[in-house]
């Protein structure tokens, strides 16, 4: 099965250097404090020119460099410009480099995100690694349409949350050609949906990385990856990278197999400190997410599915464009332009509530009976008559929901800083502005089908009209425009060389316009605007350690899946059927933060670490909300203000022989105000539970706890391993906090890799080392829709439905560079 999946090439290493006496790819060392080196600068006597060169090869243990400072970007900018110093960002920093990416042999960025990055953790709610849910500080960045969003995610300044319903699909993202992966707080300037922050990815291009890698590796669940990667400066001038990615794994559970391709590709240019790129990528994915299962299928077999098939198609194209200019020796100005095209086709089999009628078998009837007339709605077909019942007496009826969304995105950005001196101090002043419209078609259909013993749901070819009341399952067809506009200005100024304050703030517009294909139902026109600002600064109590602090706001706005299914009246099967669009109002975070990070050479290697604590409030925040006695069906509402706060701390080593991290992140996340909701809890009465203020917000862990180490046991010979810990969460849907918590987990893997010779690896690692059962996240599910085909059809006695996580696995690969 494996050559014929897979054609892959790509590479898992990392943050690639070259040296001027060859041109083989080669692994950078990493800064004390875990930092992508985006930029390395030498201070000049005075203010002039320079050429964009390497930066040099950083060797921890052998003494700070006295010459150089790293920076990073912080706007979304090209990630060419020029940065801020480190001691002067007053917030968190939390930042994964192409290394770190490569030892977790992962051909996921959210699992080296979660691995490194101290409250930040990933789960898999659809029932697939490539498209995990991935949380930090409370806040999501998920694949799932219709969970509620709350980080923004950017590729090379480009953010790529998906214009209907702001997900990311972490499996459409090139993780070989991702040279750092940075975890932005505290900052507005990264515009809509950065409530929590963002997850800026800086690319790979052939200035930052020469040479050529081909990786492949092969193991457990029929698991079968490769990459290759190539990167040359050709002159002086020009540059070309190019990397190719495939993977095929079958999954360990029922109906799971899933194959991923794609491609990313870089031209550069540049020339006496000017820098132009062209770069482009594909993906072309087949995903199959079983999702939540009830916990007594799991009990009889830890690979069982429920209602089959979950699949989604992902595909993606987009063309970048991107410039910086240093017009003098203090203005420098980027830009960028950006084409996206995204394509996603998903296939749900669902329970469904089409049955024949209670008056008369012959005929489908939709939903239970009306109280008020004393009857049930008509299931109608397409043509609008009510349909006949074709199906076996007891048979036992399904639906097969297809969905198909198609967006176009184009946007502009433009970006200028400043170095000069203010009032006799040094200063940065960044000032930019972002343009970007999204077109989008959605289509959604309901095929009525019959249910197997095996759960898998197959269609009849009798698809459903417009029918039911209050609900409503007929086609969809809507087309959305988006039209996102954005202009911040951020400045730092130095008040002495310990003490640096930075103000700023963005201003956003938002429109969006819904215009329904069949008629009137969901058509709507929204704004929303913002001005959101930030504040903050930082002061280095000795060379080692500094202090800081930070405010800031953010905002986002309802997106056309959350308007166009928001009225509880008609509620809809949430990311599937839209209903009617009544309005929401957008979310508002406001942020304060503080803590303290220092550095320190020791003889065994260079010591990072850092402390800090948080506070998140949001204001009018929006919750996808269910449907009592109506499964699947729900609506999108704001429930008033919500509040994520904690604490995070981390301390590293790095040299030449020992690389280990250790972090504890604390999460405190409640709810700040009493709303009804419909849940399938057992506590719920009538379908309704209460929410009271603090009740903690479902499916968030308090603890979070991470290890990771690797050792040089030789020259050639590395061992490692990392551990981690996620402690208890509430189930999604007990809002009220009165289900027991689903428990805690540990999970402990190891790696190890072997130098054949200069140009050959060999490595293995094995994940889930003590191959322990558990579950990533729990929610409730109606235990009278279907039986228990596992136990001679009886009722389902628990309520619960998990998300089990992969079980042990082995993988073994090798590594080629040139």
């Amino acid at each position: 099965m494996g050559v014929r999946k897979l054609l892959i090439a790509s590479m898992s290493t990392g943050l690639v250097l070259w040296t001027d006496a060859g041109m083989a790819a080669q692994d950078e060392d990493t800064n004390v404090q875990n930092l992508p080196a985006v930029e390395v600068v030498a201070p000049q006597p005075a203010p002039r020119r320079h050429t964009t060169r390497a930066p040099a090869r950083v060797v921890a243990g052998s003494g700070k460099p006295k010459t150089r400072l790293y920076v990073y970007p912080t706007s979304p900018g090209t990630g060419t410009g020029k940065g801020l110093e480190v001691d002067k960002v007053p917030s968190a920093i939390n930042a994964v480099d192409a290394n770190q990416i490569s030892r977790t042999r992962s051909p996921d960025i959210a699992v080296a995100l979660q691995q490194y990055v101290p409250g930040l953790s990933i789960n898999e709610v659809t029932g697939n690694p490539f498209q995990p849910d991935v949380q930090f500080r409370g806040f999501v960045a998920s694949p799932l349409a219709g969970t509620p969003q709350g980080l923004a995610v950017y590729q090379n300044g480009v953010r790529i949350n998906e214009a209907f319903s702001d997900t990311v699909n972490w499996d459409l993202i090139p993780t070989a050609a991702i040279r750092s992966a940075l975890v932005v707080t505290n900052n507005p300037a990264y515009g809509l949906n950065a409530l929590g922050g963002a997850i800026d990815l800086q690319m790979k291009n052939g200035f930052n990385y020469h040479g050529a890698e081909i990786d492949i590796m092969g193991g457990s669940f029929g698991r079968i990856q490769g990459s290759a990667q190539w990167g040359k400066q050709v002159d002086n001038n020009w540059a070309v990278y190019g990397a190719l990615e495939g993977v095929h794994d079958n999954g360990f559970r029922n109906f799971s197999s899933s194959d991923v391709r794609r491609f990313y590709g870089d031209v550069g240019y540049r020339f006496e400190g000017n820098e132009f790129h062209l770069n482009m990528g594909v993906a072309n994915n087949s995903l199959a997410g079983p999702s939540t299962v009830p916990a007594e299928l799991l009990q009889q077999y830890w690979g069982a599915t429920y209602t089959t098939p979950q699949t989604t198609s992902n595909k993606v194209g987009y063309l970048n464009l991107t410039g910086k200019v240093e017009a003098t020796p203090t203005w420098t100005f980027e830009g960028t332009a950006h084409l996206r095209g995204f394509r996603q086709n998903t296939v749900d089999g669902n329970p469904t509530d089409t049955q024949p009628c209670d008056a008369d078998a012959t005929l489908l009837c939709f939903g239970d009976v009306n109280p008020l007339t004393g009857l049930q709605a008509p299931a109608n077909g397409l043509n609008g008559a009510q349909l006949v019942n074709p199906f076996a007496p007891g048979a036992i009826l399904g639906e097969i929901d297809r969905t198909t969304t198609r967006s176009t995105t184009f946007g502009v950005s433009g970006q200028a800083t400043n170095s000069d001196q203010l009032f006799g101090h040094e200063n940065r002043f960044v000032i930019g502005a972002t343009y970007d419209v999204s077109s989008t078609r959605f289509t959604g259909s309901a095929e009525l089908g019959t249910i197997g013993t095996n759960y898998v749901v197959t269609g009849s070819g009798i698809f459903l009209g417009q029918s039911g009341d209050p609900t409503s399952i007929g086609p969809v067809s809507l087309r959305t425009v988006n039209q996102y506009q954005g202009l911040y200005a951020l400045d730092t100024f130095n008040v002495d060389d310990r003490f640096a304050v930075t103000a700023g703030g963005r201003f956003n517009a938002a429109r969006v316009t819904l215009m329904d294909q069949l008629g009137t139902a969901l058509n709507g026109d929204h704004t929303y605007d913002r001005f959101n600002p930030v504040i903050g600064g930082t002061y280095k109590i000795t060379s080692e350690v500094t202090a800081y602090a930070g405010y800031s706001e953010a905002n986002r706005v309802p997106t056309p899946l959350e308007l166009g299914c928001a009225d509880p009246t008609r509620p809809c099967i949430i990311g599937q059927f839209l209903i009617a669009d009544p309005s929401l109002q957008q979310v508002v975070s406001k942020t304060v933060e503080a803590g303290f990070r220092g550095t320190r050479e020791l003889n065994i290697g260079s010591l990072g670490w850092k402390i800090g604590a948080y506070r998140a409030t949001n204001n009018n925040d929006i919750l996808a909300v269910a449907s009592p006695g109506l499964t699947g069906f729900g609506f999108f509402q704001n429930v008033g203000s919500t509040r994520r706060q904690g604490i995070e701390a981390e301390v590293s080593i790095k040299s030449s022989v020992l690389q280990f991290q250790a972090s504890y992140a604390f999460l405190d996340a409640r709810f700040l105000d009493a709303f009804q909701i419909g849940s399938e809890s057992p506590f719920a009465v009538g379908g309704i539970i209460q929410v009271l203020p603090g009740n903690h917000i479902p499916r968030l862990p308090s603890h979070l706890v991470k290890a990771s180490v690797e050792y040089a046991v030789t020259d050639v010979w590395k061992v490692g391993g990392d551990a981690l810990f996620v402690s208890s969460q509430y189930f999604v849907g007990d809002d009220s906090n009165q289900f027991p918590k689903l428990p805690s987990y540990a999970v402990f893997n190891l790696h190890t890799s072997y130098q054949v010779t200069k140009n050959l690896q060999i490595y293995g690692r094995v994940d889930n080392l003590f191959d322990n059962r558990y579950s990533t996240l729990g929610t409730f599910f109606d235990r009278e829709k279907l039986p228990n085909f596992a136990n001679g059809g009886a009722e389902f006695t628990d309520p619960r439905s998990l998300s089990p996580a992969r079980p042990r696995a082995f993988y073994a690969g090798m590594r080629v560079t040139f």
